[in-house]
């Protein structure tokens, strides 16, 4: 059996309610586009701060593949890393330091580290610790990055004199 319809009997529960889901469901996706906003940015910054530490280890490649004994100074490396051409970032190379010395003997000798260099014996050798530092500041992402890298070098004495005060 129908009701009859009479206009004060219907008192806008319905509207209210949904108002309430609706509310419900903007309040919903409101955080959501919030959370993935967030969650894009922080790919982003890792993004930068993994390219930026693969510009800093190529240009320290690059100064350990290079004479850098013979006069230790400091540096700036433009990086190309996608090889398009431009500059992607500036390294920063301080001028590389020299740790720690230690004389070669004949139970410390590497026959490959004298063999490799070309040297040859009646000289004293000498195993050097280098420290080379490079910082990477991208203006444009706002990455900032420092590697420090060690690598070790055979001198003779002279050049030890030289470069190993």
């Amino acid at each position: 059996m129908n009701m009859p319809y009479t206009p004060g009997s219907q008192r806008g529960a319905t509207l209210i309610a949904g108002l309430i889901m609706l509310a419900v469901i903007m309040l919903t996706v409101t955080t959501a586009f919030t959370l993935s906003s967030t969650n894009v940015k922080a790919v982003g910054n890792m993004q930068f701060r993994n390219e930026a530490v693969a510009a800093a280890n190529k240009a320290i490649e690059q100064v350990i593949s290079s004479p850098f004994t013979n006069s230790p100074a400091a540096e700036e490396i433009n990086v190309d890393l996608n090889n398009d051409g431009n500059t992607d970032y500036v390294v920063q190379i301080t001028r590389p330091t020299c740790v720690r010395a230690s004389q070669l003997t004949n139970t410390n000798q590497r026959r490959s580290s004298l063999t490799l260099r070309g040297l040859s014996g009646g000289m004293a050798y000498y195993n050097t610790m280098w420290e080379i530092e490079a910082v990477v500041n991208d203006a444009i992402s706002g990455t900032a990055v420092r590697v420090h890298q060690g690598v070790r070098v055979v001198l003779d004495q002279t050049k030890l004199n030289e470069v190993c005060a």
